[in-house]
């Protein structure tokens, strides 16, 4: 299959997965710092990789998975409904902490840099 409509498909179904989530499941373990942050599609359309970001502690990351899992059928009746794809991928959803660890990147390089500029003031 062609990558740029793999590609596409897995664009469109990020954004109608994070349309979703964040607007029509009720589960209070679903906190409402939850966003899709990536979906891959695989090349046969048989899986569908959804990765989710919850601001939050691991706790709370688990609960907002447990949430979204138990709402999997709900999520794929409705992905079916707005994207017109022969044959649904199965969704499987992960934990995604790669925004934590942006972050996390971020204040070391302002530490670093901030204790360069302390050393060049000493000089």
């Amino acid at each position: 299959m062609d990558n740029r409509r793999v590609h596409r498909i897995s664009e469109e179904m990020r954004r109608e997965v994070a349309d979703l989530v964040q607007n029509k499941l009720k589960d209070p373990r679903i906190p409402e710092f939850t966003s899709i942050s990536y979906v891959e599609v695989t090349r046969d359309l048989s899986f569908a990789n959804i990765g989710i970001s919850v601001l939050g502690n691991e706790e709370e990351k688990m609960d907002a998975l447990e949430g979204i899992n138990s709402a999997k059928g709900f999520i794929k009746k409705e992905l079916g409904k707005r994207l017109k794809l022969r044959q649904m991928p199965e969704l499987i959803f992960h934990t995604d902490d790669r925004i934590e660890k942006s972050m996390e990147f971020q204040r070391f390089l302002e530490e670093v840099q901030a204790e360069d500029e302390r050393r060049e003031l000493d000089r």
